[in-house]
C-alpha cells in the first residue's frame, strides 16, 4: 500500500460534549474541527496531535453504523485511517488482490476522499483510507 502516514485514529463515543472534556484534560488540545456529518449519522470533532489527529465519533441516527457499533461495543476504537496519495489507484490494487472492501469507489469524507476495508482483512480492524486531509505534511 502507498500509505504516507497515519491520519487519524477514529473513537466512538456517546457524547461528545461529555468526551470533549476528557481529551483536553488528559491531551492538553483543543478540537480542531466539530462537524455533523449527515449523510454518515454521526457528528465528529478532530483533535490534533502532531502530524496526526484522534477523530471522535458520535451516533446522531440510530441506524447507522457507528449507533450500531456503540451499542454492540461500547465506547472505544472504532478505526484507523491511513492517508494514500491515490485511493482509486490503492482501492484497485487491494480488489485486485482479493482484499474484502466496504466501498469499491471512493466517496467523500470530511476531508477528502475515503474508502473503507473490510475489517476481515486486519484481524478485525477496521481501517479507513485518506485521499487529500488537510492534515498532510507538505510532501
Amino acid at each position: 500500500m502507498n500509505g504516507r502516514r497515519i491520519d487519524h485514529t477514529a473513537i466512538v463515543v456517546a457524547d461528545l460534549d461529555e468526551a470533549l472534556p476528557r481529551y483536553r484534560r488528559l491531551f492538553g488540545i483543543e478540537p480542531g474541527l466539530r462537524q455533523a456529518v449527515p449523510d454518515q449519522g454521526v457528528e465528529i470533532a478532530f483533535l490534533p496531535i502532531g502530524d496526526t489527529q484522534l477523530e471522535l465519533v458520535q451516533p446522531t441516527s440510530e441506524d447507522s453504523g457507528v449507533a450500531r457499533f456503540l451499542a454492540r461495543r461500547g465506547e472505544g476504537l472504532h478505526h484507523i485511517a491511513v492517508e494514500v496519495e491515490d485511493i482509486a489507484a490503492e482501492l484497485d490494487r487491494l480488489d485486485a488482490a482479493g482484499i474484502p472492501l466496504i466501498d469499491r469507489q471512493p466517496r467523500r469524507g470530511v476531508h477528502g476522499r475515503i474508502a473503507f476495508v473490510r475489517p476481515e482483512a486486519l484481524g478485525g480492524v477496521l481501517l479507513e483510507l485518506v485521499e487529500g486531509s488537510p492534515a498532510s505534511p507538505p510532501a
